[in-house]
């Protein structure tokens, strides 16, 4: 999305400072409740799975798509509703998006079959993505500048709390009730979100006179969409498999496409300048790695407890509970360490974090008793999230034009949504390949009594690759953020 007024005009226009102070917290309100629904729904299902699958059947694919339909689709439409939000107004798209989301929820409230609840939880992320698009900029036209961090950073904290809550909350939903209240629950807080958020926030008029990019919003779906496609099907199907290949194939094909499109199009959807400056590439390419090992840890972490240690739901909702607490107490942290330290220095001190919270997970997966090393790595990990996020959204922000702040986090949300989506689904393709496909099935069910000693011992083996894979994409991290620095210090010279 693409602000066309600085924020200095917009504070300059209000004609009633107090009265604008009273809009600009009822609007981090909306955005709070907004946050805290999206957030839950994306992560409470990630112990509730094995409970699902059970219930429904599903397959080892179908499985992987209950988790991966939802961060693809919100991917997906990130940068499209932020283009959308220029044309026909923030508030619209915002009510719109909250409507969306409360139907989705009780349409998989209601499903009987898996093939339902995929469509409904698609319909979900078609919401969350407008609602998310949509929280910067009706904070970012709300609040003075002086204000702005403070608002920013209070909806950050919300996010990360919803992030940990989710687990904890579907764990003892599943283990007292079935899984259909997970979804029940979230109707009452949408219809109220809905009514405050209609209440509340202004109407705004259309921000931009240019054309929607519609070539571009297909590319961009279509790349997305078969990339991720091929890396969740890789596992289950072999990484060698026809249908992978051609995925694959069409995803990079549609990723050039789109942007040699992007590059000749007058009004594209993302403006290419903005990822072609050095410092904000490489902040783009960092928020995407350290994504890559964020929900995937969450993610083989329940697994790994509940289908080879034989935990109940809430019990493995309660192991990855540090990391939300880890991510909340470092942020804080890294907020004041900013006014001190270079930002590309804080970030590197976080990716080291990060991979030593991967490396102690992997490390603690085959013991008898692993909660202890589990919940240290989850802390860890957090944390080092948590250290990461401000100095690196402060970078993207600071060097980017102010027209064009709005567009320049959106692309960085869309690089944090598929760094979740890719990194989820090569974690599990990673965890699950030794296992057979009815194997494969009672690891995602949380059966446990299906599993042979052997087949355990596999999946913790494959549990194990998956845990290093990721600390080896974070040492990728820290290449490209040596190279930085190099760049950077020839800069200063």
């Amino acid at each position: 999305m693409i602000l066309v007024e600085s924020l200095d005009t917009a504070v300059a226009q209000r004609p009633n400072a107090q009265r604008s102070e009273r809009y600009a917290w009822r609007v981090l309100s909306v955005t709070t409740l907004g946050v805290l629904l999206c957030f839950v729904n994306a992560s409470t299902l990630n112990v509730a799975l094995p409970v699902l699958v059970r219930s429904l059947h599903a397959s080892p694919a179908q499985a992987s798509w209950i988790l991966l339909s939802y961060m693809l689709v919100t991917t997906a439409l990130i940068l499209i509703f932020g283009r959308l939000a220029d044309l026909i107004g923030r508030r619209r798209l915002y009510l719109l998006g909250l409507a969306v989301l409360v139907v989705g929820s009780a349409g998989c409230a209601a499903s009987p079959t898996i093939e339902v609840l995929l469509a409904c939880r698609c319909i979900q992320a078609v919401g969350a993505a407008a609602v998310i698009t949509n929280t910067t900029a009706l904070l970012t036209d709300a609040f003075p500048t002086r204000q702005l961090g403070l608002a920013l950073g209070l909806n950050a904290t919300v996010s990360a709390a919803a992030q940990g809550l989710g687990p904890i909350f579907g764990g003892l939903i599943v283990t007292h009730f079935d899984w259909r209240a997970i979804f029940i629950v979230n109707l009452p807080l949408g219809v109220v979100a809905l009514a405050w958020a209609r209440r509340s926030l202004r109407e705004t008029r259309p921000r931009s006179t240019e054309r929607f990019d519609f070539a571009g919003a297909v590319l961009s779906c279509l790349a997305l969409g078969a990339i991720v496609y091929a890396l969740s099907m890789g596992g289950p199907q072999g990484w060698g498999s026809r249908r992978v290949g051609v995925a694959g194939g069409i995803g990079l094909l549609a990723l050039a496409a789109f942007l040699m499109h992007q590059a000749r199009e007058p009004e594209p959807l993302v403006d290419l300048r903005l990822v072609r400056d050095g410092v904000r590439a490489t902040a783009y390419a960092l928020v995407t790695i350290v994504a890559f090992t964020q929900i995937s840890g969450i993610l083989l972490t329940t697994l790994l407890l509940q289908a080879a240690h034989g935990s109940s739901p809430s019990a493995a909702g309660l192991a990855v509970a540090p990391s939300p607490i880890g991510m909340m107490l470092a942020s804080p942290l890294a907020a004041r360490l900013t006014s001190r330290y270079h930002g590309l220095t804080i970030c590197t001190v976080a990716l080291a974090v990060c991979m030593t919270a991967l490396l102690v997970l992997a490390s603690c997966a085959a013991r008898a008793d692993p909660y202890a090393g589990l919940m240290t790595g989850m802390f860890l990990l957090g944390g080092g999230a948590g250290l990461f996020l401000t100095p690196n959204t402060q970078t993207i922000m600071h060097s980017a034009p102010p027209s064009q702040r709005g567009i320049a986090n959106g692309i960085r949300s869309t690089l944090q949504n598929t760094g979740f989506a890719t990194g989820s689904a090569l974690a599990l393709s990673v965890a699950t390949a030794p296992l057979t496909a009815s194997r494969q099935r009672s690891v995602y069910s949380g059966q446990l009594s299906a599993l042979s000693a052997q087949d355990i011992a596999a999946f913790i083996g494959g549990c194990r690759a998956a845990y290093a894979m990721l600390a080896g994409v974070i040492v990728i991290g820290l290449i490209i953020a040596g190279i930085s620095w190099q760049r950077h210090a020839r800069h200063r010279c």
